[in-house]
């Protein structure tokens, strides 16, 4: 059972991080099309513009849990590199106990007011002709928080099942009376 939960939340983070990727696609080509219309035709837009931001946001916040799961996020790993798969397993329980759920549920939980009060107004882009989707844009803070909890504890029963199938494959020493007078 812990086995399907796993391979669903990491089925959505892999299916969701893969979409997202295509966004970078969508970056460039935006990003390239705002360079053309600014020195070849003197046509600047800052909704354009904007929505390069956008798109970086969306990049980085909705691929977070994909970039945990395949285990590509960033890591201090000066001892990690060198521990058994065990110990390595061990560390990363600790970490997505300690470290990683406390932060990205505290972090959702202030964000919930900091998000509705932006979706009561509509929040829109103070600079002017940018795009009325500040309150969307926001939305993107607990999204993110929630694929990496989700992410976190399929990481966690991941590490926790790799502990105990190394501790059930220990040999346990047995005593005999053979050899004993």
């Amino acid at each position: 059972m812990l086995n399907k939960l796993v391979r669903f939340a990491e089925t959505i983070s892999h299916y969701t991080g893969k979409c997202v990727a295509w966004l970078t696609l969508g970056m460039m080509l935006l990003t390239c099309l705002i360079v053309l219309l600014r020195y070849g035709f003197d046509f600047g837009s800052i909704a354009l513009q904007e929505s390069v931001l956008y798109l970086h946001a969306m990049v980085f916040m909705l691929g977070a849990a994909y970039t945990f799961k395949d285990d590509e996020h960033v890591r201090v790993d000066v001892f990690y590199r060198g521990f058994s798969a065990t110990k390595k397993a061990g560390v990363n329980v600790i970490g997505g106990v300690f470290f990683l759920l406390p932060f990205t549920l505290y972090t959702a939980y202030l964000s919930a007011n900091y998000v509705g009060a932006s979706w009561n107004v509509l929040e829109t882009s103070p600079q002017p002709g940018g795009l009325p989707f500040v309150y969307l844009l926001k939305t993107l803070i607990p999204v993110m928080m929630i694929s990496l909890i989700i992410q976190g504890i399929a990481d966690i029963l991941k590490n926790v099942g790799v502990i105990l199938s190394s501790r059930e494959n220990i040999p346990t020493a047995t005593t005999t009376n053979e050899g004993v007078k």
